[in-house]
Protein backbone atom coordinates (compact mmCIF):
# COMPACT_ATOMS: atom_id res chain seq x y z
CA UNK A 1 0.00 0.00 0.00
CA UNK A 2 2.81 2.41 0.83
CA UNK A 3 4.37 1.77 -2.56
CA UNK A 4 1.09 2.59 -4.31
CA UNK A 5 0.75 5.84 -2.36
CA UNK A 6 4.33 6.81 -3.14
CA UNK A 7 3.56 6.28 -6.82
CA UNK A 8 0.57 8.62 -6.50
CA UNK A 9 2.78 11.26 -4.91
CA UNK A 10 5.26 11.04 -7.77
CA UNK A 11 2.45 11.28 -10.29
CA UNK A 12 0.75 14.28 -8.72
CA UNK A 13 3.68 16.49 -7.70
CA UNK A 14 2.94 19.02 -10.45
CA UNK A 15 -0.27 20.43 -8.91
CA UNK A 16 1.50 20.81 -5.57
CA UNK A 17 4.45 22.56 -7.18
CA UNK A 18 2.07 24.88 -9.02
CA UNK A 19 0.34 25.74 -5.75
CA UNK A 20 3.64 26.59 -4.07
CA UNK A 21 4.75 28.77 -7.00
CA UNK A 22 1.41 30.62 -6.92
CA UNK A 23 2.00 31.27 -3.23
CA UNK A 24 4.90 33.48 -4.30
CA UNK A 25 7.92 31.20 -3.96
CA UNK A 26 10.68 31.30 -6.55
CA UNK A 27 11.55 28.32 -8.71
CA UNK A 28 14.37 26.97 -6.54
CA UNK A 29 12.49 27.46 -3.26
CA UNK A 30 9.38 25.86 -4.74
CA UNK A 31 11.39 22.86 -5.88
CA UNK A 32 13.02 22.50 -2.47
CA UNK A 33 9.67 22.80 -0.70
CA UNK A 34 8.06 20.23 -2.98
CA UNK A 35 10.85 17.74 -2.28
CA UNK A 36 10.75 18.58 1.42
CA UNK A 37 7.00 18.13 1.59
CA UNK A 38 7.13 14.60 0.19
CA UNK A 39 10.06 13.70 2.43
CA UNK A 40 8.16 14.79 5.55
CA UNK A 41 4.93 13.19 4.32
CA UNK A 42 6.59 9.80 4.03
CA UNK A 43 9.11 9.98 6.88
CA UNK A 44 6.36 10.79 9.40
CA UNK A 45 3.97 8.36 7.73
CA UNK A 46 1.24 10.98 7.37
CA UNK A 47 -0.20 8.89 4.55
CA UNK A 48 -1.61 6.48 7.11
CA UNK A 49 -4.22 9.12 7.97
CA UNK A 50 -5.71 8.70 4.53
CA UNK A 51 -7.04 5.31 5.58
CA UNK A 52 -8.67 6.72 8.70
CA UNK A 53 -11.07 9.10 6.96
CA UNK A 54 -13.38 9.43 4.01
CA UNK A 55 -12.10 11.88 1.48
CA UNK A 56 -10.13 12.46 -1.65
CA UNK A 57 -6.37 12.15 -2.04
CA UNK A 58 -6.46 15.53 -3.79
CA UNK A 59 -7.92 17.29 -0.73
CA UNK A 60 -5.75 15.30 1.65
CA UNK A 61 -2.51 16.36 -0.04
CA UNK A 62 -3.50 20.01 -0.30
CA UNK A 63 -4.44 20.16 3.39
CA UNK A 64 -1.10 18.71 4.46
CA UNK A 65 0.76 20.94 2.02
CA UNK A 66 -0.81 24.04 3.60
CA UNK A 67 0.26 22.84 7.05
CA UNK A 68 3.75 22.12 5.76
CA UNK A 69 4.14 25.59 4.23
CA UNK A 70 2.82 27.21 7.38
CA UNK A 71 5.38 25.35 9.49
CA UNK A 72 8.12 26.26 7.02
CA UNK A 73 7.25 29.95 7.29
CA UNK A 74 6.98 29.89 11.06
CA UNK A 75 10.34 28.19 11.46
CA UNK A 76 11.95 30.13 8.58
CA UNK A 77 13.28 26.73 7.54
CA UNK A 78 14.22 27.21 3.91
CA UNK A 79 15.87 24.02 2.71
CA UNK A 80 19.20 24.50 0.93
CA UNK A 81 19.10 23.45 -2.68
CA UNK A 82 20.46 19.94 -3.10
CA UNK A 83 20.58 19.38 0.62
CA UNK A 84 17.53 17.17 0.93
CA UNK A 85 16.27 13.91 -0.40
CA UNK A 86 15.18 13.94 -4.01
CA UNK A 87 11.78 12.31 -4.02
CA UNK A 88 10.47 13.36 -7.42
CA UNK A 89 12.13 14.56 -10.61
CA UNK A 90 11.35 18.23 -11.21
CA UNK A 91 12.92 18.43 -14.65
CA UNK A 92 9.66 18.88 -16.56
CA UNK A 93 10.11 22.40 -17.92
CA UNK A 94 6.56 22.50 -19.27
CA UNK A 95 5.30 22.56 -15.69
CA UNK A 96 6.90 25.94 -15.06
CA UNK A 97 5.27 27.35 -18.18
CA UNK A 98 1.82 26.11 -17.22
CA UNK A 99 1.71 26.54 -13.45
CA UNK A 100 1.62 30.34 -13.47
CA UNK A 101 -0.12 31.04 -16.76
CA UNK A 102 -3.52 31.92 -15.23
CA UNK A 103 -2.03 33.41 -12.06
CA UNK A 104 -3.78 36.76 -12.46
CA UNK A 105 -7.27 35.27 -12.26
CA UNK A 106 -6.91 32.03 -10.27
CA UNK A 107 -6.13 31.48 -6.61
CA UNK A 108 -3.45 28.98 -5.52
CA UNK A 109 -6.22 26.49 -4.68
CA UNK A 110 -7.83 26.90 -8.10
CA UNK A 111 -4.50 26.46 -9.87
CA UNK A 112 -3.83 23.34 -7.80
CA UNK A 113 -7.19 21.83 -8.75
CA UNK A 114 -6.82 22.68 -12.46
CA UNK A 115 -3.35 21.11 -12.56
CA UNK A 116 -4.64 18.10 -10.63
CA UNK A 117 -7.52 17.61 -13.09
CA UNK A 118 -5.20 17.94 -16.08
CA UNK A 119 -2.73 15.48 -14.56
CA UNK A 120 -5.49 12.89 -14.07
CA UNK A 121 -6.55 13.23 -17.71
CA UNK A 122 -2.94 13.16 -18.94
CA UNK A 123 -2.20 10.00 -16.97
CA UNK A 124 -5.24 8.28 -18.47
CA UNK A 125 -4.24 9.21 -22.02
CA UNK A 126 -0.62 8.19 -21.40
CA UNK A 127 -1.73 4.77 -20.16
CA UNK A 128 -4.03 4.38 -23.16
CA UNK A 129 -1.23 5.29 -25.57
CA UNK A 130 1.11 2.82 -23.84
CA UNK A 131 -1.44 0.02 -24.22
CA UNK A 132 -1.79 0.67 -27.94
CA UNK A 133 1.99 0.91 -28.33
CA UNK A 134 2.55 -2.38 -26.51
CA UNK A 135 0.29 -4.14 -29.02
CA UNK A 136 1.93 -2.47 -32.00
CA UNK A 137 -0.97 -0.09 -32.62
CA UNK A 138 0.56 3.25 -31.68
CA UNK A 139 0.00 4.63 -35.19
CA UNK A 140 -3.68 3.72 -34.90
CA UNK A 141 -3.89 5.47 -31.55
CA UNK A 142 -2.33 8.64 -32.91
CA UNK A 143 -4.95 8.74 -35.65
CA UNK A 144 -7.87 7.96 -33.37
CA UNK A 145 -6.98 10.02 -30.31
CA UNK A 146 -8.56 13.15 -31.77
CA UNK A 147 -11.88 11.33 -31.89
CA UNK A 148 -11.99 11.04 -28.10
CA UNK A 149 -15.02 12.61 -26.38
CA UNK A 150 -14.93 16.42 -26.29
CA UNK A 151 -12.23 16.43 -28.98
CA UNK A 152 -12.73 17.03 -32.69
CA UNK A 153 -10.05 16.12 -35.16
CA UNK A 154 -9.35 17.71 -38.50
CA UNK A 155 -10.05 14.49 -40.42
CA UNK A 156 -13.29 12.62 -40.94
CA UNK A 157 -13.77 8.90 -40.27
CA UNK A 158 -13.56 8.27 -44.00
CA UNK A 159 -10.32 10.21 -44.36
CA UNK A 160 -8.67 8.38 -41.47
CA UNK A 161 -9.88 5.06 -42.87
CA UNK A 162 -8.28 5.89 -46.21
CA UNK A 163 -4.97 6.79 -44.55
CA UNK A 164 -4.86 3.56 -42.55
CA UNK A 165 -6.18 1.28 -45.27
CA UNK A 166 -9.27 0.38 -43.25
CA UNK A 167 -12.99 0.67 -43.85
CA UNK A 168 -14.94 3.56 -42.37
CA UNK A 169 -16.99 1.04 -40.38
CA UNK A 170 -13.80 -0.45 -38.91
CA UNK A 171 -12.60 3.02 -37.88
CA UNK A 172 -15.89 3.77 -36.15
CA UNK A 173 -15.64 0.49 -34.24
CA UNK A 174 -12.02 1.22 -33.29
CA UNK A 175 -12.98 4.68 -32.03
CA UNK A 176 -15.79 3.16 -29.98
CA UNK A 177 -13.37 0.68 -28.37
CA UNK A 178 -10.85 3.44 -27.70
CA UNK A 179 -13.48 5.58 -26.00
CA UNK A 180 -14.64 2.70 -23.82
CA UNK A 181 -11.11 1.84 -22.77
CA UNK A 182 -10.32 5.51 -22.14
CA UNK A 183 -13.31 5.75 -19.77
CA UNK A 184 -12.21 2.58 -17.98
CA UNK A 185 -8.68 3.87 -17.48
CA UNK A 186 -9.91 7.27 -16.34
CA UNK A 187 -12.11 5.60 -13.73
CA UNK A 188 -9.15 3.49 -12.60
CA UNK A 189 -7.01 6.62 -12.20
CA UNK A 190 -9.74 8.35 -10.21
CA UNK A 191 -10.27 5.24 -8.08
CA UNK A 192 -6.69 5.55 -6.85
CA UNK A 193 -7.42 9.02 -5.49
CA UNK A 194 -10.71 8.48 -3.64
CA UNK A 195 -11.52 6.28 -0.68
CA UNK A 196 -14.66 4.56 -1.97
CA UNK A 197 -16.07 3.62 -5.40
CA UNK A 198 -19.16 5.78 -4.83
CA UNK A 199 -16.99 8.88 -5.12
CA UNK A 200 -15.58 8.10 -8.58
CA UNK A 201 -18.37 9.57 -10.69
CA UNK A 202 -18.63 12.63 -8.47
CA UNK A 203 -14.90 13.26 -8.74
CA UNK A 204 -14.90 12.85 -12.52
CA UNK A 205 -17.72 15.35 -12.88
CA UNK A 206 -15.97 17.77 -10.54
CA UNK A 207 -12.63 17.62 -12.34
CA UNK A 208 -14.22 18.03 -15.77
CA UNK A 209 -16.14 21.04 -14.46
CA UNK A 210 -12.91 22.58 -13.22
CA UNK A 211 -11.30 22.27 -16.65
CA UNK A 212 -14.33 23.65 -18.44
CA UNK A 213 -14.42 26.85 -16.37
Amino acid sequence: MRGALEKLCRTYWRPLYAYIRREGYGVQDAQDLTQGFFSVLLEKDYLRHLHDQRGKFRSFLLTFLKHFLSDARNKAAAQKRGGGTTFVSLDDTSVEERCLEPALVLSPEQIFERRWAQTVLDEAVNRLRAEYASSGKEALFEQLKDFQPAKHGDLSYAEVAAQLGMTESAIKSAVHRLRLRHREILREEIAHTVTCPEEIDEEIRYLLTILSN
